[in-house]
């Protein structure tokens, strides 16, 4: 048994790069994903809202830790390996699109029905009116949401440490057992976890503050 030191806290500091990067891919292809149900949640489209609702019920309505294991576990079933990595970023793509695309719907039928009522009357396709008129707006309210779901990304990475995906929960545990000092390794653990999300907190409340100011305005 070795005491908690330098090299142990270095590290875990060291895997938080990992739950960066994880986090980064899940916000990334999240967002592909969230636009893309987004937009087919308020198409013209009935087949592109079903399917849409659908996927959204799915992965909001099932554990992320449950799809974590589908996905790990059962690809090599079917006969695609996958390793700890892909498994945890495919996941919580999957499961951030389906959380990211029900709060774009929800911004996008924030707009005021005026301005979807001006558009039809300019002529404007669906695809035209989306990216001239609906989207430019409902970006602007959707920026403090997206900005706090990301502090959820970011927590959600634990869960990766069961497939065994070395990010920082899993670098605690690793110490741990090493150390057996578990009241130290995971206080450091959660302090880095509180670095990486308080300024996001804080700026998720500032752009809400400020989206408040100029809606009042």
């Amino acid at each position: 048994m070795r005491t908690f030191g330098y090299s142990e806290f270095l590290y875990i500091l060291e895997a938080a790069r990992w739950t960066i990067g994880l986090s980064l891919m899940a916000f990334v292809g999240g967002g592909i994903v969230g636009l893309t149900l987004a937009l087919s949640r308020t198409s013209e489209s009935r087949m592109l809202r079903g399917w849409s609702i659908g996927f959204i019920q799915l992965f909001r309505g099932t554990p992320l830790l449950l799809q974590l294991f589908l996905i790990f576990f059962g690809a090599p079933v079917i006969g695609i390996d996958v390793n700890p990595w892909l498994a945890a970023g495919i996941a919580l793509t999957l499961n951030s699109g389906a959380f990211l695309g029900e709060i774009w719907r929800g911004c996008i039928e924030a707009i005021p029905g005026g301005q979807w009522e001006a558009a039809d009357a300019l002529g404007l396709s669906y695809r035209w009116k989306m990216r001239d008129v609906v989207l430019p707006q409902a970006l602007k309210i959707a920026v403090p949401p997206t900005v706090g779901y990301l502090v959820q990304i970011v927590k959600g990475t634990s869960l990766a440490a069961i497939i065994g995906f070395t990010e920082l929960t899993r670098a605690g545990q690793i110490i741990n057992n090493a150390t057996f000092e578990p009241m130290l390794v995971f206080s450091v653990v959660a302090v880095i976890y509180f670095l990486l999300c308080w300024p996001l907190s804080l700026l998720a409340a500032r752009m809400e503050r400020r989206l408040a100011a100029s809606l009042v305005r």
